[in-house]
């Protein structure tokens, strides 16, 4: 798989490239999080916002599919205890409808066959009343990021879908939710957010 080779370098990787985004993207999902929350977060990499949520939730259960991944996260996370790893599929998650207060998945979408299908799981397994928070790297109109993904593309990562501001959220209108706040955070590569609120 090529997230456990990416998984040494990925951490150097985004720090270096696009380390406000990275580092400020945990800041803006902790900010949806409450300390009585249970949280799952699908995709989470290597922990970057694993870490910075654990800190303001009851407990947190950090998924990916990639084994690689997961012992980053286990290892960046070792002094939480209030955060299980766990491996996982987004597309099919296996617990039961409602159990989450949040659910984070973030920069997974624009990798997924099927992007739509994952939102729907997602939004199953949290509560009526709890916010579903997707993060996802998005274009910026001069198209200068183009060539990173391109680069990234060239290592065996491949974007099934590219967004902008406007057309991520024309994609969450068209999958039929209405209640979705957004923000943006600036950088060499942006990444909007997404917060669903379940009805």
């Amino acid at each position: 798989m090529i997230w456990d080779l990416m998984s040494g370098p990925y951490d150097l990787f985004e720090n270096i490239y696009n380390g406000k985004v990275y580092k400020g993207l945990g800041e803006r999902v902790a900010r949806e999080i409450e300390k009585k929350d249970i949280v799952l977060e699908c995709a989470c990499g290597t922990g970057a916002i694993t870490k910075r949520i654990a800190t303001n939730c009851k407990k947190l259960l950090a998924t990916d599919l990639s084994t690689g991944m997961l012992k980053r996260v286990k290892k960046k996370c070792r002094g939480f205890n209030n955060v299980t790893i766990k491996r996982a599929d987004i597309m099919n998650l296996g617990f039961k409808d409602g159990c989450f207060d949040k659910v984070v998945a973030g920069n997974v979408i624009h990798l997924l066959d099927d992007p739509q299908a994952a939102i729907k799981e997602l939004v199953r397994v949290c509560k009526k009343g709890g916010k579903v928070i997707i993060p996802t790297y998005i274009n910026i109109q001069n198209g200068k990021e183009r060539t990173m993904v391109k680069f990234i593309e060239l290592l065996g990562v491949n974007f099934k879908k590219e967004f902008y501001f406007e057309s991520y959220k024309q994609f969450f209108k068209d999958a039929g939710y209405e209640n979705v706040a957004f923000d943006v955070i600036e950088g060499k590569m942006p990444c909007a957010v997404a917060i669903i609120t379940k009805e």
